[in-house]
């Protein structure tokens, strides 16, 4: 008779492959825990401020004219949060891609927070802001290219 798993799927018996796969993304996830719960951080106040601006705040970001900076911002912070969440469970580890993590991390910070504070007509030194977490997002997906191309070498 087939084992079952701890929520007594049948399918989910120990000797089968998505098993397998979701014990190995689990382990790898704990490993990498900051990473995945800043992902997981991200991505939540990603959705979160996503609906607060389609909904609590779309008079306000219409009338100003900034919803689509508020929509950059949100778009910006998911794909990083994705990026993020890719790194966690990626099989290549190096000091460049915790690089890339963390330039992720401070790009989405500097970048989707200056613009959520330039939306709702936060102070102008917000704006010079913008361009530094744009630069530290694009540090990180260069350090990605950079991993790629030395792993390709080996």
């Amino acid at each position: 008779s087939k084992k079952l798993c701890k929520t007594g799927h049948s399918r989910c018996s120990s000797g089968s492959n998505t098993a397998r796969f979701l014990r190995k993304m689990g382990q790898i996830m704990r490993k990498n825990r900051l990473i995945t719960t800043l992902s997981a951080t991200y991505g939540l106040f990603a959705v979160v401020l996503g609906a607060f601006g389609a909904h609590a705040l779309e008079a306000r970001l219409e009338a100003s004219g900034t919803r689509e900076v508020w929509k950059t911002a949100v778009d910006y912070q998911m794909w990083h949060a994705l990026a993020l969440l890719f790194l966690a469970i990626a099989p290549v580890r190096s000091r460049a891609t915790e690089w890339a993590a963390g330039c992720f991390c401070l790009g989405v910070a500097l970048f989707s927070g200056s613009l959520y504070g330039l939306a709702l007509d936060g102070p102008r030194w917000l704006g010079p802001i913008t361009p530094l977490g744009g630069l530290s997002l694009i540090i990180g997906w260069a350090l990605l290219i950079l991993t790629a191309v030395r792993s390709s070498d080996e």
